[in-house]
This record gives C-alpha cells, sequence and structure tokens, in this order.
C-alpha cells in the first residue's frame, strides 16, 4: 500500500510567498530581499510620508514586508492594518507580530483591495500597496475603496510591476535565458505555461498610465507618477533546484511542472541539458519594469 503524496501547506497565495517565489532558495530570498524588497519597502513608506501616529492600512500585506516597517515609523501611537486575502498569510504575520509583541498595534482584516470590508470610512492616513494591483481585475474599484477609507488629506503610495512592457519576452529567450538553440523546446514550454496558469488577463491588461487615471478619477490629488524600466545582462546564479521548484507568480505553476506538461523524457532531457548551465552560472537578461504612485485625498 501506498501512501498519497503530502498536500501542500497553505493557500497558493502564502505558498508562494513563503516559498515558491525563490523554490526555497533561503539564501536567495534573503538577497532578494536586501537587495529589491527593502529598498522598495522604504520608498513606498517615504513616499506615503507615514508619521509618527498615523493609521496606516497595508494592502495585499503578503508577509508584512511593508507594514510590519510602517511600524517602526507610527510608533506607540500609531497603528497598523493588516489587509490581504490569504487567511494563512495574515495568521503568519500575526504570530509574528505577536513574537515581537506589537499586536497591540496592529489590525489583521481578509478583504480584496476592491472590497476593503471592515474598514470604515475615512479612518486611516495612509495606503500602501506593492505587487497586488497586478492581480486585481476592479483596478478602478480598488482606487475608490483607498479614496474612501483615507481621511481628509490622507497619501496613496503605490508600487506596481508594469508586466505589458516586459511579457511577451523576446522569441528567443525563456526567463531572460538564452534559448535559440532550443527554440522549437522553448514554444512548448511557453505554451503549456499559458495553458496551466490562471487568467493573467489581469496582470497584463494595463500600464502605468492606467494607473494615473484610475487615481485621478477616484478623486486623488497632488498626483506623481515614477516609471522605471530596465533590461540588463546579469550574473546571478542559483541553483537547479530551487529554479525548477520555483514560479513566477502565485497563479501560475513551478517550472519543473511545465517542464514536465510540455516536453517528452527525451526533450525533457535535451531542454534541461542546455538551460540547467544557464540557470547555475546565472547567464540571462533581466527585463523588469514598474511604476511608483504617490498622491493625497483632498483636504476637508
Amino acid at each position: 500500500m501506498t501512501e498519497d503524496p503530502p498536500q501542500p501547506v497553505g493557500d497558493r497565495w502564502s505558498r508562494w510567498v513563503l516559498r515558491g517565489r525563490e523554490g526555497g532558495d533561503q539564501a536567495l530570498r534573503q538577497r532578494f530581499m536586501t537587495e529589491v524588497l527593502l529598498p522598495v519597502r522604504d520608498q513606498v513608506l517615504d513616499r506615503g510620508r507615514v508619521e509618527t501616529g498615523d493609521v496606516v492600512l497595508d494592502v495585499g500585506s503578503g508577509d508584512g514586508l511593508i507594514a510590519f516597517g510602517a511600524l517602526d515609523r507610527v510608533g506607540s501611537t500609531g497603528h497598523v492594518i493588516f489587509g490581504d486575502v490569504s487567511t494563512d498569510l495574515l495568521q503568519h504575520c500575526r504570530s509574528l507580530a505577536v513574537e515581537l509583541k506589537v499586536a497591540d498595534r496592529c489590525s489583521f482584516v481578509e478583504c480584496t483591495a476592491e472590497h476593503l470590508e471592515g474598514i470604515d470610512d475615512a479612518s486611516v492616513d495612509v495606503v500602501t500597496t506593492r505587487s497586488v494591483l497586478i492581480y486585481v481585475d476592479n483596478k478602478h474599484g480598488a482606487f475608490e475603496e483607498f479614496h474612501r477609507v483615507l481621511r481628509p488629506s490622507g497619501r496613496i503610495s503605490i508600487w506596481e510591476p508594469i508586466n505589458s512592457l516586459t511579457y511577451p519576452e523576446p522569441a528567443n529567450e525563456w526567463f531572460g535565458y538564452d534559448v535559440s538553440s532550443v527554440r522549437e523546446l522553448a514554444d512548448k514550454v511557453k505554451k503549456t505555461y499559458s495553458s496551466l496558469s490562471a487568467t493573467l488577463d489581469a496582470m497584463l491588461n494595463f500600464d502605468e498610465r492606467d494607473l494615473f487615471a484610475h487615481a485621478e478619477q477616484a478623486g486623488f490629488v497632488e498626483l506623481h507618477l515614477e516609471l522605471r524600466r530596465r533590461a540588463a545582462r546579469q550574473s546571478a546564479p542559483r541553483s537547479w533546484d530551487s529554479f525548477y521548484a520555483s514560479s513566477p507568480n502565485p497563479l501560475s505553476p513551478a517550472v519543473g511542472e511545465v517542464i514536465e506538461g510540455a516536453l517528452s523524457i527525451e526533450e525533457r532531457k535535451r531542454f534541461i541539458a542546455h538551460i540547467r548551465p544557464l540557470v547555475e552560472k546565472g547567464t540571462q537578461v533581466e527585463r523588469v519594469a514598474f511604476a511608483h504612485l504617490w498622491g493625497e485625498r483632498p483636504g476637508g
């Protein structure tokens, strides 16, 4: 009698945020945190002008990157609301808040960006997001909700990837790796990736101009937008196992699942023989684009 394979722990959001993004590679996770996430956190909080005594709502709080950073700024008289669709991620953050002895200055609300249920009108000083609206179909509704919960002169600070500027990638690349010599196999993998992924419309059907327009139409003023886009060859070696177990977003399967679903055993051997050395050497082109939008609700 064979045992059933272990079931994944947590919902898809928590599995990806806590493990799937880096495929379980803790060294890679720490490097990504230090080089990318912490600077973004600081920028989001700086442009939200988070101050002592503020009430901050972090929409899509995930593992608490921005929300816990906000706690340091609002001080003992401030409060931070962790808002997320994932019960598991909220529980993760609640447990960490208890461990850090800051739970008395935190609230944990299960909600979506476009329906901030449980958060009163004009009750918040700052609303922040990071990589959240890319998963929201009704982005205009989300901005209207941000406006509703903010007090007069309250601020938004929104940081979002603009995937429509980086996807699809060049035909001879896959995750930035050169697949020219195995192009026919890479095409099969890309096609299978599209078929296995949940709908990606919300991630691709907007750009930075749409974010600005939604904010303006919702009633925000003093709006500022910064777009950064980069295509650069880099050297970022990583283990093959972590790459194979990783996925690019919570709505997509792991890389290995896609390869196994797309290719025969012999094709898989050939494709992996080509791509694995490139992954382990870190020979790739990184293409990223993100927008940072910040502004205010008009004063009373």
